[in-house]
């Protein structure tokens, strides 16, 4: 039997500061395979190359991936500036109307570090350009020096709510996460809600209440060594089991999985 797809939504760089390209890691990949037991398939986030029908149709789920770029501001209504930093206007004119689709059609998605950012703005929310500016938060960003393995160390906890949906998924209250991001939710979006935080506050967790579907999305990075962590692998776990559930015509709800 066939694996279900998920889309690895990709990010748009410049190959040796010159050659444009789509990619995205290939922890991305091994964490979907291996651990949701699914194919991953490479998406070029463009309008120009595919659309969010033809995504729908092709794929069973979708792993909204971490990227350097940051969501435009306009698309929660705020003027850019340079704490901003980078942008991909093309990935937002995809990612955001294909997270609004989802939700819609209960179709599942996982989304990462940029891709938790998405769901909230897709959802009508905001974010702040740099919460480590902001009193009393740390510094998220990733370590500008090290290794692979320095810079995605656990770094701080993240305690969920009591008997909520990533307390049942993870069979703890609070877990260990590593942390690489310099943006945060500022408001929440119509449904979206926060299901973990950092010590300082931080938004670490949510889902969109009230979706038929999965629609967990987390602000660290679990795909690193997605096999081994044991926060990881069950967040992994369950979204490959709500993407077979659609690919079999079945749609399975966060708590549903947990």
């Amino acid at each position: 039997m066939a694996r279900p797809v998920v889309g690895v939504i990709c990010n748009h760089y410049l190959l040796n500061d010159e050659y444009p390209v789509h990619a995205g890691g290939t922890m991305n990949s091994d964490a979907v395979s291996a651990v949701s037991g699914c194919v991953p398939m490479m998406i070029p986030t463009d309008p120009d190359y595919v659309s969010v029908t033809e995504l729908l149709e092709i794929c069973d789920g979708f792993l909204l991936t971490g990227g350097r770029p940051n969501v435009h501001p306009e698309e929660y209504g705020e003027a850019p500036t340079e704490a901003h930093g980078a942008f991909d206007r093309a990935r937002d004119a995809i990612a955001l109307p294909l997270v609004r689709a989802c939700v819609e059609r209960g179709q599942p998605f996982l989304g990462i570090c940029r891709g938790f950012q998405e769901v909230n703005v897709a959802m009508g929310g905001s974010l702040y350009p740099e919460i480590r500016d902001l009193p009393g938060r740390m510094n998220h960003r990733m370590p500008p020096d090290g290794t692979l393995e320095e810079k995605f160390e656990h770094r701080h906890t993240v305690s969920f709510t009591e008997g909520g949906v990533f307390h049942r998924l993870m069979g703890a209250q609070e877990v260990m996460t590593n942390t690489l991001h310099g943006q945060g939710i500022k408001s929440c979006g119509p449904g979206v809600v926060v299901d973990g935080i950092a010590p300082d506050g931080t938004p670490e967790a949510i889902y969109v209440d009230g979706a038929p579907g999965f629609t967990l999305a987390v602000q660290w990075h679990p795909e690193y060594e997605a096999a081994q962590d044991p926060v990881s692998r069950p967040l992994f776990a369950a979204f490959g089991e709500a993407t077979r559930a659609w690919s079999n015509g079945q749609k399975l709800r966060p708590a549903q999985v947990a």
